[in-house]
């Protein structure tokens, strides 16, 4: 089945129930108790720790998430605004679409949970996770097409409000088209919350005003948005394992740093494609410490000094990969492997950089088929770690 991604108007989808209701349904509230680790004083952090350490501020968003998807998990009381009741079929067709787009665009994901678990007879992940996983990766992918996808020229701020408005719609259970239909659904069974959306929504936003970043603060702020959001979505989907001995704030801080370090090897891998958009997303003031600006990237020429401002950048990559790991080996045993194939099969990326001689000004880094597929098991070796090994 052929999928495509269209923002043209289409007939809004009605859903039987809550149609006739309050737009702003209002919900009966349900007390919580969250246990999170917060730190009673924070260290100060130089510029320089900055951009190796990464960011405190952003414990803020992870802990106000947190909450309010724990909020939601533990929660009894149903919502006066009835679920939205969709025919089964269409439901399985909406899930269906979103399957073949993963299958097209996202190789690597849909490799490890759908064909290796097909080839090795193991399902990886339960069903009703795979269609969430896959409800979730379209509308990102959608979100991210408004930005870079054939019609950007032609978005406007009104295109993201509108997006928005559409997200909005999703969470109370009046999608506008099909794909909207399989997250709508997806948000249902699962609690998630609708921050990390509007957060990566934003993200969008910065795209359309800069195309530069004055320093690593400012890079991971639009790191988290457009990537680190997706970390903290999925983390209701794979589950925390139930003999976790880590609080709900440090697995989710890792699902962020995991997104972090896969955004920042994108960047890196994507250097050359950026700079032919006029696009530079590497910090100014630490191209500046190497004697190199936009005129450098834009003559894609590799220097020593290129090379050893790379060096840098892989290592702070390969950093927040490093502190990721601790939550992959936190989540339910159904999804530990798709996260660990994820997070080695990245690293990889950066391996690959390097094997190019930190050319990736008119080189894109590859990784093959062949060599995805000889690291999964060891990813799977990683994955039977027992969580309640880990000292917290």
């Amino acid at each position: 089945m052929n999928a495509t991604i269209c923002y043209k108007a289409m007939p809004c989808i009605k859903a039987s129930n809550c149609m006739s209701m309050s737009r702003n349904c209002r919900k009966m509230s349900v007390r919580a108790e969250v246990a999170i680790a917060i730190p009673k004083t924070r260290k100060k952090y130089s510029h320089k720790e900055l951009s190796v350490d990464g960011i405190p501020s952003t414990d803020l968003f992870v802990h106000e998430i947190v909450q309010r998807q724990t909020r939601k998990a533990d929660s009894t009381t149903l919502d006066v605004c009835k679920k939205p009741s969709f025919h089964p079929m269409f439901l399985e067709e909406a899930y269906e679409r979103c399957r073949d787009i993963c299958a097209e665009y996202a190789k690597t994901f849909y490799l490890v949970v759908n064909e290796i678990s097909d080839d090795a007879g193991t399902q990886l992940m339960t069903e009703e996770r795979q269609k969430a996983i896959w409800a979730i990766y379209v509308w990102c992918r959608r979100t991210d097409e408004l930005v870079d996808g054939p019609n950007a020229a032609h978005l406007c701020s009104a295109v993201l409000d509108r997006w928005e408005e559409r997200l909005d719609d999703i969470f109370n259970g009046r999608p506008y088209d099909m794909l909207d239909a399989a997250l709508t659904d997806t948000v249902n069974k699962f609690p998630l919350d609708i921050k990390p959306f509007k957060d990566m929504i934003e993200g969008m936003r910065m795209d359309t005003r800069k195309n530069r970043y004055a320093n690593f603060e400012e890079l991971y702020m639009y790191c988290y948005c457009v990537a680190g959001t997706v970390g903290l979505m999925s983390v209701p989907v794979m589950g925390i394992a139930p003999e976790s001995l880590l609080s709900a704030q440090r697995v989710y801080s890792a699902a962020l740093y995991l997104g972090i370090g896969n955004q920042l090897t994108n960047i890196l891998r994507d250097v050359g494609e950026d700079a032919s958009r006029g696009r530079v997303y590497l910090p100014q003031d630490e191209l500046a410490r190497f004697g190199l600006s936009d005129k450098d990237v834009f003559s894609r020429k590799v220097t020593d000094g290129w090379r050893e401002f790379m060096k840098e950048q892989i290592r702070r990559a390969r950093f927040y990969f490093d502190q990721a790991e601790e939550g992959a080996s936190q989540l339910h045993e159904a999804s530990r492997w798709p996260v660990w194939s994820s997070l080695m099969l990245y690293r990889m990326i950066l391996d690959s950089i390097e094997s190019n001689g930190y050319d990736n000004l008119t080189k894109r880094a590859y990784v093959g088929r062949t060599k995805k597929l000889l690291a999964l098991p060891v990813a799977y070796t990683r994955s039977l770690s027992n969580p309640s090994t880990v000292i917290p």
